[in-house]
């Protein structure tokens, strides 16, 4: 099942990793690992980047990034390959993804000249900007024929677990997913209220704006380690959330 509908599909500059998730999840299809374990592993992915960055050894750190991001496509391609969605495995690879943006971001600080603070607001930034990509991309596939609707535009009450997952694992993760993304969500929802109610974004608008989705993020971090650019990481993220207003000006001035 595709997340998209046909007429909906965009060139998704985030989504580089899908052909090798794709592929890595036929590897499994018949096998006994499911979408959690593989989400596990795109965790472990980062976890051994961030050794990476520790130990100065910035090129391979950028290639365990972009291996990350490559199994992070491969977990929602199995659960489709299966034909097991799950709430639990959707919550669970947000989880891991908010924590290893922050261990990222958290490591650069560490082993460069960046501030705490400039780090922390960095990391708010980062949040901001694929939170806004998510919601527009949510509200599209929510309204395309066909389209993969596991994800929610408005996600304020525990969903009913679907076959296959315990009730008590989506209730576990949903509370989780919630704080960790809640305030993100209200901010964007915020900022543009309306949203939900345009019928379709156009193709052109979705590729801009898949700069902000988290692969894009990962792969420009990757690119600019072992260029030597980690003092400019931070301070990059921050101004590139100016765009966030330009996005929403644009979606509310051209798209109703």
């Amino acid at each position: 099942m595709s997340k998209l509908a046909a007429q909906d599909k965009f060139l998704d500059l985030s989504d580089y990793g899908r052909s090798f998730g794709r592929f890595f999840a036929t590897q499994l299809k018949n096998t006994c690992f499911t979408p959690i374990h593989v989400t596990l592993l795109f965790g472990l992915s980062g976890l051994i980047a961030i050794y990476c960055i520790l130990n100065d050894h910035y090129f391979l750190a950028g290639c365990f990034i972009l291996l990350k991001s490559g199994i992070d496509a491969a977990d929602g391609e199995l659960a489709r390959l299966k034909k097991t969605p799950s709430y639990s495995g959707r919550y669970l690879d947000s989880v891991f993804d908010i924590i290893l943006n922050f261990m990222f971001l958290m490591t650069i600080c560490y082993v460069s000249k960046t501030t705490i603070w400039l780090t922390l607001l960095a990391f708010i930034c980062i949040q901001l900007q694929g939170t806004l990509y998510n919601y527009y991309y949510v509200i599209l596939r929510t309204k395309s024929v066909g389209g993969d609707t596991t994800s929610k535009i408005f996600e304020y009450k525990t969903p009913n677990a679907l076959p296959g997952e315990s009730q008590q694992s989506v209730n576990i993760l949903f509370g989780i997913y919630t704080v960790v993304y809640g305030t993100f969500d209200k901010i964007i929802h915020a900022l543009d209220k309306e949203a939900y109610k345009v019928k379709t974004f156009p193709n052109w608008f979705m590729t801009l704006l898949s700069i902000y989705g988290l692969g894009f993020q990962l792969l420009l971090i990757a690119v600019m380690l072992p260029l030597g650019w980690i003092e400019y990481i931070v301070p990059f993220f921050i101004v590139f959330s100016l765009f966030i207003f330009i996005f929403i000006a644009i979606r509310k001035k051209t798209l109703t």
